[in-house]
């Protein structure tokens, strides 16, 4: 007598991850995360924490000073670029956490393997995304936009 045993079906989300494969893709955000805040610390390290070493008698001239200034302007912009990326990341993980990862937040629709493979932060389905930088579609909240809006600001100026 042979028994037929049925293939186990691989559970899915509703975006068709697998449970392995979100867990992949959880590993890949928390290590681009540890990346990054490593990233971030060396540039504060390197550049904004660095003493000028002026030791000479000889006063500084005005185009050292600009140097200075661009570089440590230009490593905050870094740091400001890392940070967006870290919010990012972490929205993707807390998305993880509430069943959501991989679904476009603007279709609702899964957002395709390839594209999380490339950007494990997605939030939008490359479609979607394209119509948002061309300015077809307004973003209801963006996460890189600064946590006071301005009817907060017209509350706060008023009392």
């Amino acid at each position: 007598m042979n028994y037929v045993i049925p293939m186990a079906k691989k559970k899915t989300n509703k975006s068709g991850l697998t449970y392995a494969e979100i867990r992949r893709f959880k590993a890949l955000l928390l290590a681009k995360r540890t990346e990054i805040l490593g990233d971030v610390s060396c540039m504060e390290n390197e550049a904004l924490r660095k003493p000028r070493s002026d030791l000479s008698s000889m006063p500084i001239h005005m185009a050292d000073l600009g140097t200075d200034n661009y570089e440590v302007e230009n490593t905050l912009g870094l740091m400001d670029s890392e940070r967006k990326l870290i919010v990012e990341i972490d929205g993707a993980l807390d998305s993880i956490e509430n069943g959501t990862y991989g679904i476009c937040e603007g279709t609702g629709q899964p957002i395709p393997k390839e594209r999380l493979e490339a950007i494990p932060w997605a939030r939008y389905c490359a479609a979607y995304a394209s119509l948002l930088e061309r300015g077809f579609i307004e973003k209801k909240y963006s996460l890189d936009e600064s946590d006071y809006n301005d009817e907060t600001d017209d509350k706060q100026d008023e009392a």
